[in-house]
């Protein structure tokens, strides 16, 4: 019998897990409702297969996998998000699997199997989604100015305080701005420093 912990922070998605996966065999021996808590119970009750959502309050899921690199569980990513920032960070943080959480119920059950056995588990719109980076010509870089841009937003600067120590317009801010969002690839402010400083086009992270 496979033993598994639950992390999701809503205990009606946790409850409903419970039940079901219990039904078919398998034995729920933890659940947690943050990335914190999941490690602490993972670490008391050493599960075989560990479900871990992504987005919690607190401390996130993608946290707690990193933490539990070294831990001899393995990690099915369980969420409703199935965007660049949540899939890759995911699966280079060690997650053995993911699956969003349409997912049907025999699909889980199986997935759930498979990644007890050390194989690689992925939804369609997440191996679509990797293939998709796999195939796709090397981003354009971002040019000096929009380097300077983005430095100044992730430091929290606004598009007018931004055109202020540039010596430059609102309006060419916003351009800049919406020429980083495509060559990232993403759509708004924080994901474009989130990608930057994974990329590594950005130091000093939380300076």
């Amino acid at each position: 019998m496979i033993r598994l912990v639950i992390v999701d922070d809503h205990p009606v998605v946790r409850d409903g897990l419970r039940g079901m996966l219990a039904a078919a065999d398998f034995e729920v021996v933890g659940e947690a409702a943050s990335g914190d808590e999941a490690v602490a119970v993972v670490t008391a009750v050493s599960p075989d297969v560990v479900l871990m959502d992504l987005r919690m309050p607190g401390s996130d899921g993608l946290s707690a996998i990193e933490r539990l690199r070294d831990h001899p569980c393995r990690v099915l990513v369980l969420t409703t998000y199935d965007t660049d920032r949540d899939v890759l960070p995911a699966i280079k943080a060690g997650a053995t699997g993911y699956l969003l959480k349409d997912t049907p119920r025999d699909d889980l059950q199986r997935a759930i199997r498979a990644t007890y056995a050390g194989e690689a588990v992925l939804s369609p719109a997440v191996a679509t989604r990797l293939l998709g980076q796999v195939r796709e010509p090397a981003s354009e870089p971002l040019s000096a100015r929009e380097l300077e841009v983005l430095a100044l937003v992730a430091r929290g600067s606004t598009n007018r305080a931004v055109a202020a120590a540039l010596f430059i317009s609102e309006a060419t801010v916003k351009t800049h701005l919406l020429h980083v969002y495509a060559k990232l690839g993403v759509s708004d402010r924080a994901a474009a420093v989130a990608v930057a400083y994974e990329r590594g086009l950005l130091r000093g992270r939380g300076r």
